[in-house]
């Protein structure tokens, strides 16, 4: 397995590790957009614990280092008869060989509901940017479908990468 396969399986090993010490702790741009679009489905579900059970991978894309703002859609329907609970990820991967990319180098942003962007808080392991899941987890309703819209732009023109949408499936 190459390290570029491995590093987003690190960083969800890592995030599942902190949610696990959580959940232990008890409750307490610029130019013409590029867009992608991924829709997945899921299988039904009984409960829901506090950590991931699951990751549906969606394509990836290159990083654009243009100092642009590019637009990746993220959508997933509740194919179940049960409500699930989800969380949209995107995963921003460095080159195998680096250079490894740090929370400065990109901007990712997600559309409110009323149309306006705000900025999201990047988590880095091993040079892999990841948006937080424990703020993204949302219930989806058997039968709905999420849509997230996130905005990525390249800060460093040097940046080099993978831009990897997912989704994580709890319970």
């Amino acid at each position: 397995m190459s390290l570029k396969n491995s590093r987003p399986r690190v960083a969800a090993l890592a995030l599942m590790v902190a949610l696990a010490g959580l959940a232990a702790a008890g409750p307490a741009a610029a130019a013409t957009p590029q867009t992608q679009t991924t829709t997945a489905t899921s299988a039904p579900t009984s409960r829901t614990p506090a950590i991931p059970t699951e990751f549906v991978d969606l394509p990836t894309s290159t990083l654009v280092a243009d100092n642009a703002g590019h637009e990746v859609t993220l959508t997933y329907r509740n194919a179940s008869s049960a409500d699930r609970t989800v969380a949209p990820q995107l995963l921003v991967e460095s080159p195998d060989a680096g250079p490894f990319l740090n929370p400065t180098d990109i901007r990712v942003e997600r559309r409110t509901a009323t149309g306006c962007w705000e900025a999201v808080n990047l988590g880095s392991q091993t040079g892999t940017l990841f948006t937080d899941l424990t703020t993204a987890q949302r219930t989806l309703h058997a039968g709905d479908t999420l849509t997230e819209v996130y905005r990525v732009t390249t800060l460093d023109p040097a940046a080099e990468g993978t831009v990897h949408p997912r989704l994580a499936l709890f319970g």
